[in-house]
């Protein structure tokens, strides 16, 4: 097993209308990064959040940013999104033609770079991909919506990526997002997974973020014994 797990709140699964609150309780809960869903409606078919939605967090919260560009022509953005308070910064395979550059010019921003892919994307398109990112993020859903099903396929993704990196000694980090409740999650740590984004399916269900998050992470390292 691995070690201690980190934990990225969904920031578009936030009430909104009360986010500053929500922020505290993440931060008082000892949440590790907060994770920004940028979509729109081209890539994926939704709108949500942008870059002065970043700035603003940054504002009122301490917690470090991940942006997840779910955009067509990242490259346009992502200094922008740099200058916003984005600590790292993931983007998609499937997005650019050139994602090796694009990874560098995030790095030479001084941000974490990382790449992601959707469930049907081969993971040979990493393969030239993992010398230069901090983390994978393998979606375990179609991105788009909150509240879907995890797809089976996703568990053997997670492990052959983990015993990839493991082999050539890389720094990147496994991370995924979709459905990722407890014995979701207790799997995939297993499988080799290190950065859960939090959603709807686990801790943003309407009541005390700070008490829901211990929650979270407790059963999960008692359910990691069990699957």
């Amino acid at each position: 097993m691995s070690g201690k797990l980190m934990y990225s709140a969904s920031v578009m699964c936030a009430r909104l209308a009360r986010l500053e609150d929500d922020l505290k309780a993440l931060e008082t809960a000892g949440c590790d990064e907060l994770h920004f869903d940028i979509m729109d409606g081209l890539f994926v078919p939704n709108f949500t959040l942008g870059i002065d939605f970043v700035k603003a967090v940054k504002n009122c919260c301490n917690l470090p940013c991940n942006g997840h560009l779910m955009i067509t022509r990242p490259e346009r953005y992502i200094e922008r999104f740099a200058e916003a308070g984005c600590d790292s910064i993931t983007v998609h395979v499937e997005t650019s033609h050139h994602v090796q550059r694009l990874l560098a010019e995030i790095r030479e921003l001084g941000v974490s770079p990382g790449v992601s892919l959707n469930p049907a994307t081969p993971l040979l398109r990493l393969d030239y991909l993992l010398d230069y990112a901090d983390r994978v993020l393998v979606m375990t859903v179609d991105p788009g919506y909150a509240g879907q099903t995890i797809l089976p396929g996703a568990f053997d993704r997670v492990r052959i990526l983990s015993e990839n990196i493991r082999y050539r000694k890389l720094r990147a980090k496994i991370e995924v997002d979709g459905n990722i409740n407890v014995r979701n999650a207790a799997i995939l740590a297993n499988a080799g997974a290190e950065i859960f984004v939090l959603g709807t399916s686990s801790i943003f269900r309407g009541g005390d973020l700070t008490q829901a998050l211990r929650e979270f992470d407790a059963a999960v390292a008692h359910e990691r014994s069990l699957v």
